[in-house]
């Protein structure tokens, strides 16, 4: 024998019932059947409301109430043939009337009490089951209407009742064996007490319902029909990779659904768990996928090959609960005292977790009741209180609870600290754990506003490992960041199959518009964004991305904003890795500098800036890593400005200087301004950066800077500006015609020597090893301690939107 239990999206409708009508056929032919249903969908809740309408005296009640009727009728007319139609329309108009004058009384009186709300609710399950079994019947199936209430034996706690499982057992299997119907249907959720009043289980109970027959009379299996495949890894609400689970055992399924996932209610475990009976949760929407089992005896090879968890649950709306004081530490009783006050107004502790100095005791609880528990625990503790041996109860809201859950978790080492480093690494900050010394729960308290990260991040490192989703957020979207979302798009394939790395553009912004998706924004969503994307500044593109809350969020800065930078240390602070392209925030204050670094560190969070210097060239990771390994940095001789270089070698006296200025803006090598480059403003901040990344604290005032510009250059338009070079030619001419008469030619330098920095124009003469720089080259000398003889050499091209795009892609797989 079996038992069906179908919940109420599987009985929402006609439709539905009629896919559960063909299961159930199909499991008769096989076995006897108890069949086990729910209230149509929402029913239960428009009940309840309408009582709540009723004893507020407002008639709205009546039009719910109607239209329940309407909809229970529609149910017959849709489901019963038409010659017998007649009979179970006035079936359903009867029980209905009995309905009106319940509500009528609560309208008339002003009150509603748990013992009528359990006697309303009850027709929620009452009328289906009977309509559905009758459906049986007319096809010709040899079915029984049971009425649970008549077997099921509680206590009047209502609402809530208690089952008396002796009394239910014997009544149960006398109806059972005195019935040999192959299919018996079943309302859920309901029961009576001693005085035959109506009573309920609780939300949820109809699964309960169907457990307490099963282990009654000893079943083969449960069946919980639902409208999804099974147990999940992870609520798929959350979680969109959710995956089924198709073998649990009791003690995983009883963890996972007391803390929140939504397929099974919790004590409706307990009685076939404690009679080993099976328990199968298939989706009625699809028959024929496995679903989930539930079971004493999990295969054990199966088992052996399991993951290591079972799956990631919580529950939300919660609330923290403190007791500390010295007066606790050594004192028999006081958890005790404190759990019995609460037990007695019935406040539910989900969670404890106590240190081993006894010096506080901290309980989750319900949101909804903390306040409650908060005056219980301060009045029950009040002597203690005022003789300052126990502080008053502090309280924490807003908080959700997360759970990793699994068998396979006993006797792991270094589950909590992958559990731990995961959720630290993004920025969750975990304000209680409890693990129980069975090791299959690690339980956590977070920020309800962190739930959805969260939980993502755990089912990632623990069901997903092979792919790591990274969510990257682009500020700036010119020639280096199109050329940079050019090359993700190219290669992320390759990163997934290779690095096992999936990277998500999920957020754009220039100056103007600002676009996301959490899913990623797609190849052909790129070229129409900006027509879809809002308005936009640097602190409200950080502030949805805080918002957002993705898990591996990465920030890139292509922009030379000075505005941008102001929003990075917000961005750390919430772990969100910044690369940055644009160099102002390395190269401003020191202490902003270090203030920044220091914010990486203490967030656990990656700040990495290597296009500040050389564009793709790995010239801070260089010395980064000299650093490190106790090596330090005597001398940096460098050709810096891939801009400089391609203007000073393709200057030879053929064309004028305006006119190589010009090639190089073109072919994109400046900035919109060529001053910028050409003032040598920008080399200087490229050294002060090495420096300061070699360990020195400079100021950009403390380099020295020798400006080969004549003054009259600086001012006015970029129009204005390459007429000045047009008039000054001469004085351009006379520089290169100083460094040729000595057979030298001309470089824009950068030097770090003795902790000072300077940048300027220089003869550089064939010997050295500036010397050879063609096009837009780069290269950077270092002297250290180790390389004092032979420097180390960074050599190649410094300029150019698809090298530097390259560096910062770099930069972006090193920060994940």
């Amino acid at each position: 024998m079996k038992v069906l239990k179908f919940g109420g999206t599987s009985v929402a409708n006609a439709q539905n019932i009629l896919l559960a009508e063909n299961i159930i056929k199909k499991e008769s032919l096989q076995d006897r059947i108890i069949v086990v249903v729910s209230a149509l969908h929402s029913v239960t809740d428009s009940l309840i409301k309408a009582a709540e309408y009723a004893s507020l005296k407002d008639e709205n009640y009546t039009p719910i109430i109607k239209d329940l009727e309407e909809k229970h009728l529609d149910l017959v007319k849709e489901l019963i043939p038409i010659s017998a139609q007649s009979s179970w329309l006035s079936f359903v108009k009867k029980h209905f009337n009995d309905i009106e004058d319940i509500y009528n009384g609560i309208f008339v009186l002003g009150e509603f009490t748990d013992k009528i709300k359990d006697r309303i609710t009850s027709y929620g399950e009452f009328l289906p089951s009977n309509i559905i079994a009758a459906k049986l019947q007319f096809e010709g199936l040899d079915c029984l209407w049971m009425n649970s209430a008549d077997q099921i034996r509680t206590d009047n706690n209502f609402t809530h009742a208690k089952v008396n499982f002796d009394a239910t057992e014997e009544n149960l299997k006398k109806f059972i064996a005195d019935h040999n119907n192959q299919i018996i249907v079943a309302p859920g959720f309901i029961a009576k007490d001693q005085n035959g009043n109506a009573t309920t289980l609780g939300r949820g109970g109809s699964d309960y319902t169907a457990a307490i027959i099963a282990a009654a009379v000893s079943v083969e299996e449960l069946q919980i029909w639902t409208d999804v495949n099974g147990m999940m890894t992870a609520d798929p609400r959350l979680v969109s990779n959710a995956k089924p689970i198709p073998e649990i055992s009791y003690h995983e399924a009883m963890e996972l659904s007391h803390f929140g996932a939504k397929v099974l209610y919790p004590p409706s475990i307990q009685p076939v768990m404690a009679k080993n009976i099976d328990l199968k949760i298939k989706n009625t929407f699809d028959p024929d996928a496995y679903g989930t089992l539930v079971s004493h005896t999990l295969n054990n090879s199966v088992d052996e090959k399991h993951q290591i968890a079972a799956g990631v649950s919580n529950m939300s709306h919660i609330a923290l609960l403190t007791l500390e004081g010295s007066g606790m530490v050594g004192i028999p009783g006081i958890s005790a005292k404190l759990f019995q006050c609460l037990s007695f107004e019935k406040i539910n502790v989900i969670l404890i977790t106590q240190g081993s100095s006894e010096h506080s005791i901290t309980i989750a609880v319900n949101e909804k009741e903390v306040f409650h528990a908060e005056n219980i625990v301060n009045s029950a503790f009040g002597d203690d209180i005022k003789l300052h041996r126990i502080a008053p109860v502090k309280i924490e809201t807003g908080l959700s609870i997360v759970a990793l859950v699994g068998e396979n978790m006993k006797n792991r080492s270094g589950i909590s600290a992958k559990m731990f480093g995961c959720l630290g690494n993004n920025g969750i900050n975990i304000r209680a754990i409890a693990q129980g010394s069975s090791e299959r729960n690690i339980s956590i308290v977070i920020s309800e506003k962190d739930t959805k990260k969260a939980v993502n991040i755990l089912h990632e490192e623990f069901f997903e490992t092979e792919i790591k989703q990274v969510h990257l957020y682009l500020c700036g979207t010119g020639n280096v960041g199109s050329k940079l979302v050019e090359q993700i798009f190219e290669q992320n394939e390759y990163l997934r199959e290779n690095n096992l790395i999936n990277l998500r553009i999920a957020g754009l912004s220039n100056s103007r518009k600002m676009y996301f998706s959490d899913q990623g924004i797609s190849e052909n969503e790129y070229s129409s964004w900006i027509e879809k994307g809002i308005e936009a500044s640097a602190n409200s593109f950080a502030g949805e991305i805080i918002s957002r809350n993705l898990r591996n969020s990465v920030f890139i800065d292509v922009t030379a904003s000075s505005s941008v930078p102001e929003v990075y240390e917000d961005l750390l602070k919430r772990s969100i890795n910044i690369v940055a392209c644009n160099k102002i925030a390395a190269s401003s204050d020191f202490d902003i500098y270090k203030k920044l670094k220091n914010t990486a560190r203490n967030h656990n969070c990656r700040f990495y800036f290597e296009t500040n210097v050389g564009a793709g060239l790995p010239v801070i990771g260089t010395i980064n890593d000299l650093i490190k390994s106790g090596d330090k940095i005597t001398s940096i001789q460098a050709v810096l400005s891939g801009t400089l270089n391609f203007v000073f070698n393709n200057y030879d006296g053929s064309r004028t200087f305006s006119e190589v200025v010009a090639q190089a803006q073109k072919e994109g090598y400046t900035e919109p301004d060529p001053r910028l480059d050409l003032t040598g403003t920008d080399v200087a901040r490229k050294i002060l950066i090495l420096a300061r990344e070699a360990g020195y604290p400079l100021q950009f005032e403390d380099i020295e800077n020798e400006s080969f510009l004549p003054s009259e250059c600086l001012h006015g338009s970029v129009e204005n500006f390459y007429e000045k070079l047009t008039e000054y030619e001469d004085h351009f001419k006379n520089l290169l015609n100083e460094a040729q008469k000595n057979g030298n030619i001309l470089k824009y330098t950068a030097e770090f020597k003795d902790g000072k920095a300077k940048v300027g124009l220089q003869h550089v003469a064939p010997d050295s090893d500036l010397y050879h720089l063609y096009g837009k080259d780069n290269i950077v000398i270092f002297k250290t301690l180790r390389y004092s003889e032979q420097p180390l050499v960074v050599k190649g091209a410094g300029a150019g939107a698809e090298v530097t795009a390259s560096g910062v892609f770099a930069d972006i797989i090193r920060s994940v």
